[in-house]
């Protein structure tokens, strides 16, 4: 999760409609990828919320409380209020079960105890019926644990009235997904396909034999082979009810299941290494053949991991398939970071009048890059150690493709052809050094993380927050006029003028009338500007950074350019502060340069 830096810098929301950022621009349906809840799963959790029982006192308490989000918190509290008069017999019935589960159980945590119930809601059919799953030989212990809870959330699906507020549920849950979570999934499967060179492959064919009788009286069976068609899915589900921090990953046939809290920000959490799975998993499909050569090389090094953990699964096709994930995940950060990094001294070098000072720059730029190669040594390694033996090899064969801009998935035959078992001895040993470069570098920023300023007891910053709000919950007029009244008490305040330019911005979505639409846009520019013309030199950075980034958007909907560019420019020159825009400064200066050559 992104830190905060005083009260509004916030993930960038200052989502006007312009041509290059709406949705259809990129259209994440084009791509296997789809975010919506689902209804089976909320009355799944929903049902599990019911579970009450004694403590130690003999008072009444719920038996699953896994921590929530605050909009999550605040739902399981509307949730249970709304069924406080559930049906007392199928209430104990409930409470009997999870009293059980936890029983056998008893070392785990709330989180770990909800997982199982998770995956269950999605082997039953969709609602109304939940039926459950027709063939069960082929499911994890853990899920078959959970499977007879089925019948109650059937009932509680019938009996409590959930059924009537399913829809209003959904639309709750969209609305929050839509404020972070859809922006940057977006940002993660553009990044991560762009670095691949490729696109998932989302339909694909299947030959099955079939047998038919020549002719009703005829015994006589006649076979021929027919195609089928396929499509592959990767969904991502907004939950409220789903534990705070946590994210579970599920794959169901073609489909590939990703259920976290609907406020969730996607950037480098595990939710890359499961659309990287998604889309890497036909890939090493494809090469099974080549893969199959390699294998007998490969298992001496997998079986010698396996010697200090034995619950990794001795599959080579699998190993390919984890250790090309861990290899894409740990390059591409660095090679986004670095070309960012190298971008920003170019323009600092050009700034600067002496050969020492340029000299300063580049010697800061490697640096960076070496504590960049560091941490990507750390996370190979720790790949490495749950079984991704190959994750190191695949890392190095990747370099090639990063600026050749060729197609991972025809790379893949030449990376495979090309291993050599012999280059994979010690692989451990001899990252130990950057690794524990790594591990300091880690525990240092843990110990001195980056503290948000103190402003609570601020009385402007109070009232902001409420306003705050308000704009989430898109009661942009309430939050205009407070506003208005704001800044006449606090004429000289940058955040007061920084929130105006928001509101008017964000009032600017969906409008269809162009004379409406590009009024809001002038006050949200009138707005900015003022946060320009009032910052003080104790301003904060991060703030102004976010301000530069949203007059070159607006000015760049008008089609100034050259002024776009050079608040795009300015926004670099802050450099990537804590809540800054550096990133899409970066991104927006390179788009407008690409379209206007």
């Amino acid at each position: 999760m992104r830190k905060l830096v005083l009260l509004f810098l916030v993930t960038f929301l200052v989502a006007v409609s312009f041509g290059q950022d709406k949705p259809s621009a990129y259209d994440l349906s084009n791509y296997g990828v789809k975010i919506d809840a689902d209804k089976r799963l909320i009355v799944v959790l929903a049902a599990l919320e019911m579970a009450r029982g004694k403590n130690d006192e003999g008072q009444d308490v719920k038996l699953i409380n896994t921590p929530l989000s605050e909009k999550g918190t605040k739902f399981r509290e509307a949730l249970l209020q709304e069924n406080a008069g559930l049906n007392p017999d199928l209430r104990t019935r409930i409470s009997t079960f999870v009293i059980q589960y936890k029983k056998s159980r008893p070392n785990a945590t709330d989180v770990e105890l909800v997982s199982p119930f998770i995956s269950m809601a999605y082997t039953l059919s969709p609602l109304p019926e939940m039926a459950d799953p027709a063939y069960t030989a082929d499911l994890p212990g853990s899920l078959l644990d959970v499977l007879d809870f089925a019948p109650l959330a059937r009932e509680f699906y019938r009996r409590s009235g959930i059924s009537a507020k399913l829809d209003d549920y959904v639309k709750e849950y969209r609305l929050e997904a839509d404020k972070t979570l859809r922006t940057s999934t977006r940002e993660m499967v553009s990044e991560l396909l762009d670095y691949m060179h490729t696109r998932p492959e989302i339909f694909y064919s299947e030959k099955v034999k079939v047998e038919t009788q020549k002719s009703s009286s005829s015994k006589t069976v006649l076979q021929k082979i027919e195609s089928r068609d396929y499509e592959r899915r990767f969904l991502i589900v907004p939950e409220m009810l789903a534990p705070a921090g946590n994210i579970v990953f599920l794959n169901v046939k073609d489909d590939y299941y990703v259920v976290l809290p609907p406020d969730k920000d996607l950037s480098y959490t595990d939710a890359r290494r499961a659309f990287l799975q998604f889309v890497i998993d036909p890939l090493v499909l494809k090469n099974a053949k080549d893969i199959s050569l390699i294998r007998d090389a490969v298992k001496p090094i997998l079986d010698e991991r396996r010697k200090s953990d034995a619950t990794i699964s001795p599959d080579v096709f699998l190993t390919v398939s984890r250790s090309l994930v861990a290899a894409v995940d740990a390059r591409q950060i660095e090679f986004s970071r670095g070309a960012m990094a190298t971008a920003k001294a170019r323009e600092k070098i050009v700034q600067m009048k002496t050969d020492a000072e340029k000299r300063a720059v580049s010697a800061d730029l490697e640096r960076f890059k070496q504590a960049l190669a560091d941490d990507t040594a750390l996370m190979l390694s720790e790949a490495y150690e749950r079984g991704a033996v190959l994750s190191f090899y695949f890392a190095e064969q990747l370099k090639g493709t990063e600026d050749s801009g060729f197609d991972i998935a025809s790379s893949m035959r030449e990376m495979i052809a090309s291993f050599d078992a012999a280059k994979e001895v010690d692989r451990l040993g001899r990252n130990a050094e950057a690794r524990k470069r790594a591990l300091a570098a880690r525990e240092s920023r843990r110990k001195n993380p980056i503290v948000p300023e103190a402003t609570a007891e601020n009385p402007v910053t109070k009232r902001l927050l409420e306003i705050q709000k308000m704009i989430e919950t898109r009661d942009l007029a309430t939050a205009g006029t407070e506003l208005k009244k704001l800044s006449a008490e606090n004429p000289s305040e940058p955040r007061i003028y920084y929130s105006i330019g928001r509101v008017a911005s964000l009032s600017a979505e969906g409008v269809t009338e162009p004379d409406v639409q590009a009024q809001r846009l002038l006050d949200a520019k009138v707005a900015y500007s003022n946060v320009i013309r009032t910052a003080k030199p104790n301003t904060d950075k991060a703030l102004l950074s976010l301000t530069y980034v949203a007059l070159a958007r607006i000015y760049e909907f008008f089609n100034e350019n050259a002024a776009a560019i050079q608040l795009y420019d300015k926004a670099i020159q802050i450099d990537d502060v804590p809540g800054g825009a550096f990133r899409d400064a970066l991104a927006g200066k390179q788009n407008l340069l690409k379209r206007t050559q």
